[in-house]
């Protein structure tokens, strides 16, 4: 056997039954397409895979053109089906529907991803299929692949399956597009002061976890708590925490 055949990666995921198909084959259909075998390892192997096995190529390329994919055909569907809202509005509605917290939910609930996710000991002992941020970027990877094997008009079809439903629900969110605006927004119309938040950070730098807390103006009370995987996730639970207590 060849150095580069021992250091190819494979997908391979455990099955109850249908052995006869390919390992990948659940994937592809809740996917809605094909993609060839190569490019579907490369769009579900991150980087700590690729450091452990010299020659692989992870999905990093993929994820940045399936990011400008599905921003382009959540924009052009989100224009087409609210000819009378704003362009602030359409851009929220967007933000929301293509945000990490959606996307992973997607991968978990539309396309039960992560056994087929490639990652290094070290991620994988960190729980790194289960992480929100590594499952938002496979999602926008395989976009990516499908744009590569089968164009736009491929990718489009692939993109509405996955986020046409999540764009419907986004649209009647309302305070939920953009929980730091309308927490401003209200503090304002109560005569309250602008928001300020107050961050704390813990965990080991691969794992860290954000806190917030929100006051208003002057006023020394802690109006709303939040956690996050990241500052602006922090914020936003917990703007969205103060919003629904104030009145």
């Amino acid at each position: 056997m060849t150095d580069e055949a021992q250091h190819k990666p494979t997908v391979r995921a455990y099955r109850r039954s249908d052995d006869d198909k390919l390992p990948t084959s659940e994937l592809l259909e809740a996917l809605g397409t094909t993609i060839s075998p190569d490019l579907l390892v490369q769009a579900l192997t991150h980087r700590s895979f690729a450091h452990e096995h010299p020659g692989s190529k992870h999905y990093e390329r993929l994820e940045f053109l399936g990011d400008a994919v599905l921003e382009l055909v959540s924009t052009e569907t989100l224009f087409r089906l609210h000819p009378d809202m704003s362009e602030g509005e359409l851009a929220k509605m967007r933000a929301k529907a293509v945000s990490e917290e959606a996307l992973s939910a997607i991968a978990r609930t539309k396309l039960h991803v992560e056994p087929y996710i490639l990652l290094g000991r070290g991620e994988a002992a960190q729980g790194g299929a289960q992480k929100s941020s590594i499952l938002c970027d496979i999602v926008e990877s395989l976009i990516g692949a499908t744009f590569l094997e089968h164009g736009i008009d491929g990718a489009r079809e692939v993109v509405h399956r996955l986020i046409d439903d999540t764009l419907a629900e986004v649209a009647t969110e309302g305070p939920a597009l953009d929980w730091k605006t309308s927490l401003t927004v209200k503090a304002h119309q109560l005569g309250k002061g602008e928001p300020v938040y107050h961050m704390a950070v813990s965990g080991p730098e691969y794992a860290q976890v954000f806190t917030a807390r929100v006051s208003l103006g002057d006023e020394e009370e802690i109006l709303g708590v939040g956690r996050g995987t990241s500052k602006r996730k922090a914020q936003l639970a917990a703007a969205a925490d103060a919003w629904k207590k104030l009145d």
